[in-house]
């Protein structure tokens, strides 16, 4: 039956044309944005796991941050620490000199001195980003470690250093958790040492009789033992930091691909794709020109 009024050929291929238009629309976008799945209308469920791991990924990404400037830290710290003890060596040469027959003792307490001064700049001097773990200004120091997004604790942390008993100068920061005075180097005295010895304000007094520089040198020793105990805890403490910064960047690099399998479009399939529709498209269009054309079949009859 042919009709003037409705044309059952044009409307069929209309409908044939408008899937592959919009089948096309979909695989330009795909094209123009890399993405199968831009929004919560491609795919609900796989966009709403995609948010999650992304929004785990930024925290990942927050953490490796927080490992990297832990690392800073410990570095400084132990950097300090080891510029400590060759200072205390050389107090130690300094003090041994003065137990020899005609030493000039004034001026080796003038080196002493010196050497203290230098021991005191080395600990204030130990600031990474406002922190400082050798000047008693904080009462311990750890590093954010992983995160959680399930119940219970979100954020852990790692390797926490109590600084009470190994700061090296007391008094540091505004309120500080390690006394004036009360600091590794300062209080140090050696089993059998009549008398402690405080590092930061040597003078000749601490060598002016063979007690006193027996008592400085045990003392020497005990603080160097202090400070190599403490050098290993930051030690222990940045094997673990760099650990656990390698294993967060390989976690993210598996959100990260585990994201782009998810909602990433295979560019060789939608340009091939393309070029399928466009050819469809173009066979459309002339299927709806030979639609259209049997109405003018129809006026032949009247000639």
């Amino acid at each position: 039956m042919s009709s003037i009024l409705t044309n059952a050929s044009a409307i069929t291929a209309l409908q044939s044309l408008r899937s592959v238009q919009s089948s096309l629309a979909s695989t330009q976008k795909e094209i123009s944005t890399g993405l199968k799945i831009s929004s919560a209308a491609d795919n609900a469920s796989t966009w709403s796991i995609a948010q999650t791991m992304k929004s785990d990924q930024g925290v990942l990404s927050t953490i490796s941050d927080s490992l990297a400037v832990s690392s800073s830290v410990l570095n400084v710290a132990n950097a300090a620490v080891t510029n400590a003890i060759s200072v205390i060596n050389n107090i130690k040469a300094a003090v041994a000199q003065a137990a020899q027959p005609g030493a000039d003792l004034a001026k080796i307490g003038t080196s002493l001195t010196g050497l203290s001064d230098q021991l005191k700049s080395v600990v204030t001097s130990a600031n990474f980003n406002g922190l400082n773990l050798l000047d008693g200004s904080r009462s311990n120091y750890n590093s954010i470690a992983s995160y959680s997004d399930g119940t219970g604790t979100a954020v852990s942390t790692l390797n926490t250093i109590n600084l009470n008993a190994t700061a090296l100068i007391g008094g540091g920061g505004a309120a500080p958790a390690v006394a004036a005075g009360a600091g590794v180097l300062e209080v140090a005295q050696a089993t059998g040492a009549t008398a402690a010895t405080n590092f930061t304000t040597l003078s000749a007094a601490d060598v002016s009789s063979t007690a006193t520089i027996n008592d400085t040198l045990s003392n020497a020793d005990k603080a160097i033992a202090d400070l190599t105990k403490y050098a290993a805890q930051i030690g222990a403490a940045q094997t673990s930091v760099h650990g656990q910064g390698a294993f967060i960047k390989t976690l993210n690099d598996g959100l990260t691909a585990g994201i782009s399998s998810l909602v990433d479009a295979d560019m060789n399939e939608a340009s091939t794709r393309l070029q399928a529709l466009q050819t469809q498209q173009q066979l459309g269009v002339q299927s709806l020109s030979i639609a259209n054309q049997n109405s003018q079949i129809i006026l032949r009859l009247f000639q």
